[in-house]
């Protein structure tokens, strides 16, 4: 017996040893292991959604109501205040509750063990991690008072919800800091320490509130709180705020905008704050416009899908709706998807022969062409002979589009894409005119904004500014861009033509109270139907279809796209301007309209 007690003390030594030198760096008390919290606001100040962990404010020992300490204290550690970091008693009392139980129904973790296991380790249930706990919260207690231990558990503890600390928690369930918090809410963040998920006051009320009443028990029978006060709180028992849920489909826009940040501000471990374009009024309309052209005409017209994207003339993104449900669909066919835009694609041809000397009263003949192998028909399959420019492009007369790609040269057209910012790979084949290769809606709507810009160059955009959790600006936006991409002649007569098209062409159906541009597209066997436009300070865009390339029942862009662009814009915009000043830059919108600043 007297050898083994030697070897046994030898190897307790070793043993003790070799945890003792694998202990974590507890020079910085634990570096943070949560995530950075950003905080995306849309364009008025509310807030859309939060990523990432809450903190609060660091509290001081004094400034932590006593009821949330004495809470704590009475149902996490009842001896907090007799034992050095480890409660024998309290083990001994575990073991045998468990024992009687036949399973594990109390725990025998002080504060002081819960408070090493937060800053310095894993939640690995290993005897490992438990002995070099233990060995932490000797440290700890000799190291810091016992006030200084409490206030460094509740500034770290998990609260649930992705809050950590009382006061992250005390913000996020009752939106006041925890420097106010009430008995009946000092009980309810208490009683979250057990299974912060599972009492979650969001998740489950009245389990939390159960679990809020066993509480304030414990504070009785610890001697921190009398009976009728006790009574009291549980006959009112806190209640969480109501807390602002991001609509689902605004996720194709915060999405889009979380994949970007990287590319404004290194993310690391900071909180930040992010001011985006979004207007939550237009987003509204957007949504419930698209979702009233589904729910109306999907089936009749075998549509399954549709997005919508609309920006300020500088590409602040107002609005957009990826699909026709974020729950069912996080596939953003506003910006991911590339689809053929048909005669939208015409914009970059005619301004590409404007560039070349041609003009919107050009006469060019509307007649069979064959290019090859290939031979571009009209969507009506006649012809109307000599027809100017501007009346070949209202009404969307294929073979004139054909014919002034050709004559101003493929090359100069896909030269003109690119210049206003479509990205996609654009083939140099003589189908070009007629938008055959796939964009995307986000980068189409764009290219009209460079337009309603009087010909400034902009990158449509979704971030405005970025702080940090100090409120320091990290990132603002000043709205440089590459400059002049149009002459002021050729964004007039450009100008010209999108106006006709939706007055008296295939765009009909786009008309408001209101001088509008637009442009209607519908790809081969109606397989995608567009409508992008601009009125006032609004650039849109819209487009349905099939994520399968199913085709559409006679589905054209001058048909739904245009009716559903016609009711975003109608309640979006203000009243009608009887005398719009041009904006700097360039003589304006109406300027334009009316051929003044050629």
């Amino acid at each position: 017996m007297a050898v083994a007690s030697v070897w046994g003390a030898i190897g307790g030594t070793l043993a003790a040893g070799y945890f003792a030198l694998t202990l974590p760096d507890v020079s910085n008390l634990g570096a943070d292991r949560r995530r950075p919290t950003i905080t995306l606001l849309s364009a008025d100040g509310s807030v859309l959604e939060t990523h990432g962990d809450l903190y609060g404010e660091t509290l001081s020992f004094k400034d932590i109501p006593s009821n949330l300490v004495n809470a704590v204290i009475a149902t996490e550690d009842r001896r907090f205040y007799q034992h050095p970091g480890i409660d024998f008693l309290g083990l001994a009392r575990a073991m045998v509750a468990n024992v009687k139980a036949g399973r594990i129904v109390q725990g025998g973790s002080t504060v002081t063990q819960q408070l090493a296991k937060n800053l310095f380790l894993t939640p690995d249930r290993t005897i490992g991690r438990k002995v070099r706990e233990v060995m932490l919260a000797l440290w700890l207690e000799r190291k810091f008072t016992k006030q200084e231990i409490l206030e460094l558990y509740l500034n770290r503890v998990y609260l649930g919800a992705g809050t950590y600390g009382a006061d992250g928690a005390a913000r996020r369930y009752f939106g006041i800091s925890a420097r106010n918090l009430s008995l009946p809410q000092s009980a309810m963040l208490a009683g979250l320490l057990k299974a912060p998920t599972r009492y979650a006051p969001t998740r489950d009320l009245a389990r939390s509130h159960r679990r809020t009443a066993q509480v304030l028990d414990n504070m009785v029978a610890a001697g921190h709180l009398s009976a009728k006060k006790a009574t009291h709180a549980k006959a009112h028992p806190a209640l969480p705020r109501k807390v602002a849920t991001t609509q689902r489909d605004r996720r194709y826009f915060t999405n889009w905008v979380m994949e970007r940040l990287p590319d404004y501000v290194g993310i690391g471990n900071q909180d930040l704050t992010v001011v985006t374009t979004l207007d939550p009024r237009l987003q509204a309309r957007a949504e419930s416009a698209v979702k009233q052209a589904l729910k109306r005409d999907s089936n009749r017209l075998a549509i399954g899908q549709g997005a919508l994207v609309a920006m300020t003339p500088g590409g602040q993104v107002r609005a957009m709706v990826g699909g026709r449900s974020y729950r069912t669909s996080q596939f953003n066919r506003a910006t991911q998807a590339r689809r053929q835009p048909g005669s939208a694609f015409k914009v970059f041809v005619y301004l590409t022969a404007f560039e070349r000397g041609l003009g919107p009263q050009t006469v060019m003949r509307d007649s069979p062409l064959v290019l090859g192998n290939w031979r571009p028909q009209n969507y009506k399959r006649t012809f109307v002979g000599e027809t100017t420019l501007r009346n070949a492009f209202a009404n969307s007369i294929n073979t004139v589009a054909v014919k002034v790609s050709e004559r101003a040269g493929r090359r100069h057209v896909i030269d003109m894409a690119e210049r206003l910012g479509i990205t996609s790979p654009i083939p140099p084949h003589p189908s070009v005119a007629l938008g055959t290769a796939g964009v995307s809606l986000l980068e189409l709507t764009s290219a009209y904004a460079v337009i309603a810009n009087d010909g400034f160059g902009m990158m449509a955009h979704g971030i405005q500014q970025v702080r940090d959790h100090d409120g320091a600006v990290l990132y603002q936006r000043e709205g440089s861009g590459p400059g002049r991409l149009l002459t002021a002649r050729n964004v007039s007569q450009m100008t010209d033509l999108l106006n006709t098209a939706v007055a008296n062409g295939t765009g009909k159906a786009a008309r408001l109270d209101r001088a509008v541009a637009g442009k209607t597209g519908t790809s081969q066997d109606f397989r995608d139907a567009w409508f992008i436009g601009f009125a006032d300070d609004l650039v849109a865009g819209v487009w349905f279809g099939n994520d399968n390339g199913k085709p559409m029942q006679n589905v054209t862009g001058g048909g739904l796209p245009a009716r559903t662009w016609a009711q975003f814009m109608s309640g979006s915009m203000g009243p009608k301007k009887q005398d719009a000043p041009a904006p700097k830059g360039g003589p304006g919108f109406f300027g334009r309209l009316f051929g003044l600043g050629n």
